[in-house]
């Protein structure tokens, strides 16, 4: 039987994305509008928590968004009242005989963690529209995310305390790197649930908004991402994302081969362009 809430129902796989006739398209709605991936959680009898066959179709859309050149955005979010309650382990398979030492790690290796670092991965910028509750793997799928949005009734919960768990999925990665170790522990700690707006009191969420605006706002969001430089912007994000784990000297060396790379696209070429001859530029994503 899994051992947090991130564990699912069946070993991780690879991310082969399903037959577009597989029913598990109903539970993970996916379409790319002026180049934005929309890809939308649907079990809201379950508030969405998480199954193995979700995952990988994620994990594998995330895979498609980054080497596909017709997305330029991802959206991530989901329908009904709750963003992500964690992983559904209703479906577990029971326990068959003694535990292995290191099945427990494998499991979480190579499913949370890997959720989660397709988010962080994805070379395109990727925006969390949460809608409402997100416990669990549910609240560090959206605080991977580039950019999060919260609708006011929406409520983050480090829940695994409450089951006596350790967090996973990144929780302990993710968490003191946003906010500090402290507010990090106290989070952790006692499982409270953190209301939108003190989650965007602490660094965590980067706007509230009312329930009712929150997916045009995330499309305006995705929109003025998809239409900016694709490749300096993908560029960037790998920059901030390790930042924290380097040295100034490494930071900086990463820097410089960055600009070097982006300084080849063709984005690049008509940012300074306009610049000179004092237009707006038109970026293509290339």
């Amino acid at each position: 039987m899994p051992s947090s809430p991130e564990d699912t129902t069946r070993p991780a796989g690879s991310a082969e994305a399903a037959d577009a006739s597989d029913p598990l398209d109903s539970w993970v709605l996916h379409t790319t509008d002026n180049g934005v991936l929309r890809i939308t959680l649907n079990r809201p009898e379950a508030l969405n928590a998480v199954t193995w066959e979700q995952r990988e179709r994620v994990i594998a859309l995330l895979a498609d968004a980054s080497a596909d050149p017709a997305v330029r955005a991802v959206v991530l979010t989901a329908t009904g009242r709750g963003f992500c309650a964690g992983a559904d382990l209703r479906g577990a398979a029971p326990a068959s005989g003694e535990r292995v030492p290191g099945d427990v790690a494998r499991t979480i290796r190579l499913g949370a963690q890997r959720l989660i670092g397709a988010v962080l991965d994805c070379e395109k910028p990727v925006v969390a529209a949460v809608n409402g509750t997100a416990a669990g793997i549910g609240a560090h799928l959206a605080f991977a995310c580039d950019l999060v949005l919260a609708a006011e009734s929406a409520r983050f919960i480090e829940v695994f305390v409450r089951r006596g768990l350790v967090p996973d999925g990144g929780g302990a990665y993710l968490l003191p790197r946003l906010i500090g170790p402290q507010r990090a522990k106290e989070l952790m700690f006692l499982g409270d649930a953190l209301p939108a707006a003190e989650a965007e009191r602490l660094g965590l969420v980067n706007r509230v908004v009312p329930d009712g605006e929150l997916a045009a706002t995330a499309t305006a969001w995705a929109q003025r991402l998809a239409e900016g430089p694709t490749r300096a912007i993908a560029l960037t994000k790998q920059l901030v994302n390790a930042s924290l784990d380097t040295d100034r000297a490494t930071a900086f060396a990463a820097e410089a081969a960055a600009q070097e790379i982006n300084m080849t696209t063709r984005d690049a070429q008509e940012g300074v362009a306009s610049f000179v001859e004092r237009r707006t530029p038109k970026f293509r994503g290339i």
